[in-house]
Protein backbone atom coordinates (compact mmCIF):
# COMPACT_ATOMS: atom_id res chain seq x y z
CA UNK A 1 0.00 0.00 0.00
CA UNK A 2 1.20 3.48 -0.54
CA UNK A 3 2.48 5.18 1.99
CA UNK A 4 0.43 8.23 1.23
CA UNK A 5 -2.53 6.05 1.32
CA UNK A 6 -1.47 4.15 5.03
CA UNK A 7 -1.11 8.08 6.18
CA UNK A 8 -4.43 8.92 5.02
CA UNK A 9 -6.44 6.04 6.25
CA UNK A 10 -4.72 7.11 10.20
CA UNK A 11 -6.16 10.32 9.73
CA UNK A 12 -9.31 9.80 8.31
CA UNK A 13 -11.09 9.53 11.62
CA UNK A 14 -9.26 12.85 12.76
CA UNK A 15 -10.72 14.38 9.30
CA UNK A 16 -14.09 13.61 9.87
CA UNK A 17 -14.12 15.11 13.32
CA UNK A 18 -12.06 18.20 11.98
CA UNK A 19 -15.52 18.88 9.52
CA UNK A 20 -18.06 17.39 11.27
CA UNK A 21 -19.09 14.56 9.30
CA UNK A 22 -21.35 12.06 10.77
CA UNK A 23 -21.31 9.54 7.86
CA UNK A 24 -17.45 8.28 7.45
CA UNK A 25 -18.43 7.47 4.03
CA UNK A 26 -18.68 11.48 3.27
CA UNK A 27 -15.18 12.13 4.88
CA UNK A 28 -13.35 13.69 1.30
CA UNK A 29 -10.49 11.69 0.00
CA UNK A 30 -8.16 12.49 -3.08
CA UNK A 31 -10.18 10.70 -6.48
CA UNK A 32 -7.73 11.53 -9.07
CA UNK A 33 -4.81 13.83 -10.33
CA UNK A 34 -4.70 15.31 -13.68
CA UNK A 35 -1.27 16.24 -14.86
CA UNK A 36 -1.50 18.47 -18.42
CA UNK A 37 1.00 20.13 -20.18
CA UNK A 38 0.02 22.80 -22.87
CA UNK A 39 2.04 22.21 -25.93
CA UNK A 40 0.93 24.82 -28.30
CA UNK A 41 4.02 25.72 -28.80
CA UNK A 42 5.93 22.84 -30.17
CA UNK A 43 2.35 21.55 -32.06
CA UNK A 44 4.29 21.45 -35.67
CA UNK A 45 7.50 19.70 -34.07
CA UNK A 46 6.60 16.14 -33.61
CA UNK A 47 10.02 14.97 -32.02
CA UNK A 48 9.49 18.21 -29.27
CA UNK A 49 5.64 16.66 -28.77
CA UNK A 50 6.99 13.25 -28.18
CA UNK A 51 9.80 14.34 -25.95
CA UNK A 52 7.22 16.19 -23.67
CA UNK A 53 4.58 13.03 -23.30
CA UNK A 54 8.05 10.69 -22.40
CA UNK A 55 8.69 13.46 -19.79
CA UNK A 56 5.33 13.19 -18.47
CA UNK A 57 4.94 9.73 -18.62
CA UNK A 58 8.07 9.48 -16.45
CA UNK A 59 7.06 11.50 -13.76
CA UNK A 60 3.18 10.16 -14.00
CA UNK A 61 4.53 6.63 -13.69
CA UNK A 62 1.80 6.03 -16.46
CA UNK A 63 1.85 6.47 -20.17
CA UNK A 64 0.77 10.43 -20.94
CA UNK A 65 -1.64 10.82 -23.73
CA UNK A 66 -1.86 13.60 -26.93
CA UNK A 67 -4.40 15.67 -27.01
CA UNK A 68 -5.26 16.44 -30.29
CA UNK A 69 -7.09 19.58 -31.09
CA UNK A 70 -11.07 19.29 -32.28
CA UNK A 71 -11.65 22.45 -34.29
CA UNK A 72 -9.43 24.72 -36.39
CA UNK A 73 -9.23 28.16 -34.65
CA UNK A 74 -7.25 30.29 -37.17
CA UNK A 75 -6.14 33.13 -34.63
CA UNK A 76 -4.16 30.34 -32.55
CA UNK A 77 -2.93 29.28 -36.05
CA UNK A 78 -4.40 25.88 -34.64
CA UNK A 79 -5.77 23.15 -37.48
CA UNK A 80 -8.11 20.27 -36.73
CA UNK A 81 -6.21 17.26 -36.16
CA UNK A 82 -3.05 18.93 -34.60
CA UNK A 83 -1.58 18.43 -31.48
CA UNK A 84 -2.25 20.71 -28.93
CA UNK A 85 -1.30 19.60 -24.99
CA UNK A 86 -0.28 16.26 -23.18
CA UNK A 87 -2.19 14.70 -20.02
CA UNK A 88 -2.46 11.83 -18.05
CA UNK A 89 -5.18 10.97 -15.17
CA UNK A 90 -3.92 8.72 -12.31
CA UNK A 91 -6.13 7.07 -9.99
CA UNK A 92 -5.66 4.76 -7.22
CA UNK A 93 -2.21 3.74 -5.88
CA UNK A 94 -0.19 5.39 -8.67
CA UNK A 95 -1.96 8.42 -7.93
CA UNK A 96 -0.61 8.15 -4.17
CA UNK A 97 2.71 7.60 -5.31
CA UNK A 98 2.41 10.50 -7.64
CA UNK A 99 1.48 12.93 -5.10
CA UNK A 100 3.32 11.27 -2.44
CA UNK A 101 6.71 12.10 -4.98
CA UNK A 102 5.38 15.01 -5.46
CA UNK A 103 4.90 16.51 -1.61
CA UNK A 104 7.69 15.36 -0.21
CA UNK A 105 10.98 15.12 -3.19
CA UNK A 106 9.99 17.51 -5.97
CA UNK A 107 8.23 20.64 -4.32
CA UNK A 108 11.31 20.94 -1.41
CA UNK A 109 13.15 21.09 -4.92
CA UNK A 110 11.72 24.41 -6.08
CA UNK A 111 14.01 27.20 -5.69
CA UNK A 112 12.79 29.32 -3.74
CA UNK A 113 9.89 27.44 -2.12
CA UNK A 114 7.43 29.42 0.45
CA UNK A 115 4.60 26.63 -0.23
CA UNK A 116 1.85 26.30 -2.92
CA UNK A 117 -0.69 28.93 -3.20
CA UNK A 118 -3.80 28.63 -1.28
CA UNK A 119 -5.94 30.13 -3.86
CA UNK A 120 -6.43 27.47 -6.29
CA UNK A 121 -9.25 26.01 -5.02
CA UNK A 122 -11.99 25.84 -7.52
CA UNK A 123 -15.03 26.27 -5.60
CA UNK A 124 -16.09 22.66 -5.19
CA UNK A 125 -13.17 20.81 -3.21
CA UNK A 126 -10.47 20.65 -6.26
CA UNK A 127 -7.12 22.19 -5.94
CA UNK A 128 -5.18 23.46 -9.35
CA UNK A 129 -1.83 24.39 -9.24
CA UNK A 130 1.17 25.26 -11.75
CA UNK A 131 4.48 24.56 -11.54
CA UNK A 132 7.34 26.14 -14.11
CA UNK A 133 9.57 23.12 -15.06
CA UNK A 134 9.54 19.32 -14.94
CA UNK A 135 13.35 19.72 -13.28
CA UNK A 136 12.36 19.47 -9.77
CA UNK A 137 11.30 15.14 -10.51
CA UNK A 138 14.56 13.65 -9.92
CA UNK A 139 13.14 10.86 -12.69
CA UNK A 140 13.93 13.61 -15.26
CA UNK A 141 17.68 13.85 -16.84
CA UNK A 142 18.66 17.23 -17.65
CA UNK A 143 20.31 15.70 -20.44
CA UNK A 144 17.11 13.73 -22.32
CA UNK A 145 14.89 16.93 -22.68
CA UNK A 146 14.71 19.15 -25.77
CA UNK A 147 12.59 21.76 -23.51
CA UNK A 148 11.88 22.86 -20.79
CA UNK A 149 8.17 23.37 -20.21
CA UNK A 150 5.80 23.84 -16.66
CA UNK A 151 2.55 21.97 -16.69
CA UNK A 152 -0.68 22.09 -14.62
CA UNK A 153 -1.54 19.46 -12.06
CA UNK A 154 -5.22 19.23 -10.89
CA UNK A 155 -6.14 17.58 -7.61
CA UNK A 156 -9.91 16.27 -7.80
CA UNK A 157 -11.27 15.58 -4.47
CA UNK A 158 -14.80 13.97 -3.14
CA UNK A 159 -15.04 17.14 -0.81
CA UNK A 160 -17.71 19.42 -1.48
CA UNK A 161 -15.84 22.66 -0.61
CA UNK A 162 -12.63 24.40 -0.81
CA UNK A 163 -12.90 24.16 3.44
CA UNK A 164 -12.94 20.43 3.42
CA UNK A 165 -10.62 20.01 0.11
CA UNK A 166 -7.84 22.17 1.77
CA UNK A 167 -8.51 20.61 4.92
CA UNK A 168 -7.75 17.44 3.15
CA UNK A 169 -5.21 18.39 1.35
CA UNK A 170 -3.44 20.23 4.41
CA UNK A 171 -3.49 17.15 6.60
CA UNK A 172 -2.33 14.79 4.40
CA UNK A 173 1.20 16.85 3.74
CA UNK A 174 0.64 19.13 1.19
CA UNK A 175 2.68 22.35 1.89
CA UNK A 176 0.68 26.01 1.69
CA UNK A 177 1.95 29.12 1.90
CA UNK A 178 1.67 30.88 5.08
CA UNK A 179 -0.99 33.51 4.85
CA UNK A 180 -4.31 34.13 2.87
CA UNK A 181 -2.37 34.72 -0.79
Amino acid sequence: MARLKEKYLGLKSELQADLSIANPMQTPKVDKIIISVGAGFAMKDNKLIQNIEDTITKIAGQKATTVIAKKSVAGFKVREGMPVGIRVTLRGENMYNFLDRLISIALPRVKDFRGVPRNGFDGRGNYNFGLQEQLIFPEINYDSIMQIHGMNITVVTTADSDKAGFALLEKIGMPFSKGSN
